[in-house]
């Protein structure tokens, strides 16, 4: 098949730097009152359990909203993405509305909840309706590293901000990016495709079923969302037990940040030289490695070295896997895959949480836990093939500028 040489304007830059701030506000939106939970439980006059309920319905939501998001946006990708472009910013203004009131705060976190599919699954399509093959992996990086910046902003600034304004502050300010974001994304999505989809293809999910590489991918994600959630969880009681509880914030902003680090430098690398399945399988041994490192020695400067090389490692992943769905399932079905790996990551999140609980008793299993559930996931990534194949041709390259 014959390809079609195509010009990408340098806006496509702006475009992607739009989603990633929009992308960004959906995890500062989702997080912002775990990392106040006890000063917002008391503003909302209510317990801090409650207070967990604001966050934990988002994966519950995203649960059952990727594949029928997912498959929208394959069929109606700028309707689609529009959708959770107002969702996110008109929840975070609901929020600012009433900030005292637990009834409005957990309605507007479902709107807004409601919205992140829309966004996140569109993480590949933006790279893929944007950019010219060679810079998607990029693209894609940028898009995931939003997401982390996102959730380590929300753990730097929602405390400083509570302390100098209370509970309408952190959601007055966390409100005008969202809205910022929304609007522009909004805009910019008024701007025709470069590389637009195939809409004579039929969109349907019944390919998810017997494709063995989605599921080998599923797995993946549902391991390190689920491994990343689990420490960010139940960090604190873990290290209590060694007297160093107090370091747990900071040293998951460590983590975070490493993942940021990670996933900006190693998917293009890792693309570039398609060792895709190297990379996953290092991830996933060297975090191993890591908990059991972090769960013999507990200074604080062992620990924030390994948690940093374990987030660099590991949440590396989420982009490279993204990518070679993207690649396997073809134009047409972008969507739909990154629903569903997002879905799977999500579930993850709420199972390993749950799992990781039930070893609380004892102050070592936890992480020693943690390190065998990373190794589970080698003989999944052993599964994967070597090289990455695309299911469907390319229709265009890139001749233009940069």
């Amino acid at each position: 098949m014959s390809t079609i040489a195509v010009r990408a304007p340098a806006i496509r830059w702006a475009i992607l730097s739009v989603y990633a701030v929009l992308a960004a506000c959906t995890q500062l939106l989702w997080l912002t009152f775990a990392a106040i939970d006890t000063d917002a439980a008391r503003a909302l006059h209510v317990d801090v359990g409650t207070v967990g309920d604001l966050a934990a319905i988002f994966p519950f939501i995203y649960v059952v909203l990727a594949l029928p998001v997912g498959r929208w946006l394959d069929a109606r990708f700028a309707h689609a993405l529009a959708v959770g472009a107002v969702l996110t910013g008109a929840g975070a203004v609901i929020r600012v509305l009433a900030p005292s009131s637990f009834g409005v705060q957990i309605a507007a976190q479902v709107v807004i909840a409601a919205g992140q599919p829309f966004v996140l699954n569109s993480i590949t399509k933006v790279a893929a309706r944007y950019f010219p093959q060679q810079e998607r992996a990029t693209a894609i990086s940028i898009g995931s590293v939003a997401l982390f910046v996102g959730i380590l902003a929300s753990v730097l600034i929602a405390a400083p901000l509570f302390s100098a304004g209370g509970l309408s502050l952190v959601l007055t300010v966390e409100a005008v990016p969202s809205v910022i974001g929304g609007v522009l994304m909004l805009l910019a999505l008024r701007l025709p495709a470069v590389y637009p989809d195939d809409v004579s293809t039929a969109v349907n999910m019944r390919w998810l079923i017997r494709d063995r590489f989605m599921w080998l991918l599923a797995g993946l994600i549902f391991i390190g969302m689920g491994v990343y959630n689990a420490v960010a969880t139940w960090l604190q009681p873990v290290l209590a037990n060694f007297a160093e509880g107090g370091a747990a914030g900071n040293l998951i902003a460590v983590l975070t940040a490493g993942g940021i680090v990670g996933a900006a430098v190693l998917p293009s690398f890792v693309a570039a030289r398609d060792q895709r399945r190297a990379m996953l399988m290092f991830a996933l041994a060297f975090s191993a490695l890591a908990f059991v490192a972090t769960d013999v020695g507990h200074e604080i400067v062992w620990l924030g070295v390994w948690f940093f090389a374990t987030g660099f490692a590991i949440m590396a992943c989420l982009p490279v896997v993204l990518d070679w769905s993207a690649i396997h399932a073809g134009r047409a079905r972008e969507g739909a895959a990154a629903g569903f790996l997002l879905m799977s990551g999500n579930l993850g999140g709420v199972v390993l949480v749950l799992v990781i609980q039930g070893v609380m008793g004892n102050a070592y299993l936890p992480l020693a836990a943690l390190a065998v559930i990373s190794l589970l996931g080698l003989p999944l990534a052993l599964g994967l093939p070597g090289r990455s194949v695309a299911r469907v041709p390319a229709v265009a390259t890139f001749d233009g500028e940069r």
